[in-house]
């Protein structure tokens, strides 16, 4: 069974910038990075898989990085430049979305992020 905990949203003005943290308990074969704004489904936004080959909405290309570091079980995304439009809870999980079909595991909490002046 497959846990996830993200952290590391907060409040950032509109140009800044912050790193997103995902600790993997089990194994995943690919993580994706997902956003849901008040009103909006949840979407995916980046994903990375296994061999390292990643992917990107066109909306964050240029200015969100997906990374991993295995010896940590941890997934990263690497948000510069933020938006307004970039506020929302972003949680992980496997990617699901532009075209990649993995079952999702259980839902983590998720962090905030709210790109505001």
């Amino acid at each position: 069974q497959v846990q996830l905990a993200e952290s590391g949203g907060g409040l950032v003005q509109p140009g800044g910038s912050l790193r997103l943290s995902c600790v993997v308990s089990g194994i995943m074969v690919a993580t994706g990075w997902y956003r849901q704004a008040p009103g909006k489904q949840r979407e995916l936004v980046a994903a990375i898989t296994g061999g390292g080959s990643t992917n990107y909405i066109d909306s964050v290309k240029g200015r969100f990085t997906i990374s991993r570091d295995n010896a940590k079980n941890t997934v990263y995304l690497q948000m510069n430049s933020l938006k307004p439009e970039d506020t929302a809870v972003y949680y992980c999980n496997l990617p699901r979305g532009m075209g990649y079909y993995f079952s999702l595991a259980s839902w983590g909490q998720g962090t905030q992020v709210t790109v505001s002046s």
